[in-house]
């Protein structure tokens, strides 16, 4: 005799749920209890699709990095139009107004997440470390197409974008940096490769 409804998609059920925490309450509020009551589920149906509670997190942690594909296709696909300073702007307002910046204070709050992430993820926090990945290959497109300078290190670019954008949108107590903001620092840190 069945015991409840099935649920259809419960890993991104329960993998929106871990969002809305972790965007409502930051690394502390997110237990296994906080994201089965918010995905509306009985506590048993995450550890039934996972071995315990950091295999969901690490398996939560990799989706969003994973997911960052379209947008990285989209932002090569901007090579050539606009401005350089300007898509790299749109790409780093989208990937920190995004559950980025909570991601990377989870990684750093649990220890046995970072441990677990080590096995399929050999260096850095996957969804930074994705996102300097996807601003490298944008700007190796625009070095390809004479926009950026021949000798520009697209992928220090894209690590130094990154860093730059993280400590602006950091502090998640106050309002995010301005779209003005964040283009100006984009600016300064590709002026010296960026052809007008």
């Amino acid at each position: 005799m069945p015991t409840g409804v099935a649920i259809r998609d419960v890993r991104e059920q329960l993998f929106d749920a871990a969002d809305r925490i972790l965007l409502r309450d930051g690394p502390g509020g997110l237990t296994s209890r906080a994201v089965t009551t918010e995905a509306g589920v009985a506590k048993g149906v995450l550890h039934k699709h996972f071995a315990d509670f950091d295999d969901f997190l690490a398996a939560f942690v990799l989706d969003r990095a994973e997911r960052m594909a379209p947008q990285a296709l989209a932002l090569r696909e901007a090579a050539g139009h606009g401005t350089v300073a300007g898509n790299v702007t749109e790409a780093l307002v989208a990937v920190f107004g995004s559950v980025a910046v909570a991601i990377v204070a989870l990684v750093t709050f649990r220890d046995e997440l970072r441990a677990r992430l080590r096995d399929t993820w050999p260096a850095g926090v996957p969804v930074l470390t994705e996102a300097a990945r996807m601003l490298g290959a944008y700007l190796a497109a625009e070095r390809g197409l004479g926009r950026v300078t021949g000798g520009a290190d697209p992928d220090s670019l894209g690590a130094m974008l990154i860093g730059t954008a993280h400590l602006l949108f950091a502090d998640r107590t106050g309002p995010p940096p301005t779209r003005e903001a964040v283009e100006r620092a984009v600016a300064n840190v590709l002026r010296p490769v960026v052809r007008q």
